[in-house]
């Protein structure tokens, strides 16, 4: 199978945020969005540290260390860009005024449980950060992950085995393998990578899935 690479992923993502969207992308994998925003669209990212109007990431070289996202990482900014306090950029966060969040996880259920902060596992260090305020205050949550885990099992479950961040909160989750609904009659396959089947990516996921309408292959 042809699995996507993380920069395919983050285009894909890209691919379903329409013009005019206020847009939160969460630390790791979901930062790589920003760079593959379709031409002709104003989509606004907001940063959870401050920032309102961040471009993709700048030119190897041509980094500001003093404009950095909420992941420590440099980014740029677009005309426009404003810079706020923390407390107002929570508000914003919670009280619903952004239409998407992009988010990475350890786990989502067939329910849209999400799972993004702690293993549990008594040598992890949990860092929880606004997750919890953007699970619950945008208006779509997607999620963005590998399939597998490196030890190969499944990150789609039937019920979060992890710690909550937010209960039924994801729309749609992004794998390097599928694109995936979160619906009231659970998970359901939209698309899937060429090279795969629908029976096979259904084995490798551990929460029943159903073939939705449109497919990739």
């Amino acid at each position: 199978m042809n699995k996507l690479t993380r920069a395919q992923m983050a285009a894909r993502v890209a691919r379903d945020i329409p013009d005019g969207a206020y847009v939160n992308l969460g630390i790791g994998l979901p930062t790589l969005v920003a760079n593959h925003l379709p031409e002709g669209r104003e989509i606004v990212l907001q940063s959870e540290n401050g920032i309102l109007g961040m471009g993709p990431a700048p030119e190897k070289g041509l980094e500001d260390w003093d404009l950095i996202n909420a992941g420590k990482q440099p980014v740029t900014e677009l005309p426009g860009c404003a810079y706020f306090h923390h407390a107002d950029s929570f508000a914003m966060m919670r009280g619903g005024h952004l239409d998407f969040c992009v988010l990475g996880a350890f786990q989502v259920s067939a329910g849209g449980d999400l799972a993004n902060w702690h293993t549990g596992t008594p040598d992890a260090i949990p860092a929880v950060g606004g997750a919890m305020d953007l699970a619950i205050g945008a208006r779509q949550v997607f999620v963005m992950m590998e399939h597998l885990t490196k030890s190969g099992e499944s990150k789609l479950v039937e019920r979060c085995t992890y710690p909550l961040t937010g209960i039924g909160c994801v729309s749609r989750v992004y794998t390097d393998l599928a694109v995936i609904d979160v619906t009231p009659e659970g998970l359901v396959a939209t698309e899937w990578v060429e090279g795969l089947d629908f029976d096979e990516l259904a084995r490798l996921t551990a929460a029943p899935l159903r073939r939705g309408d449109k497919t990739g292959n």
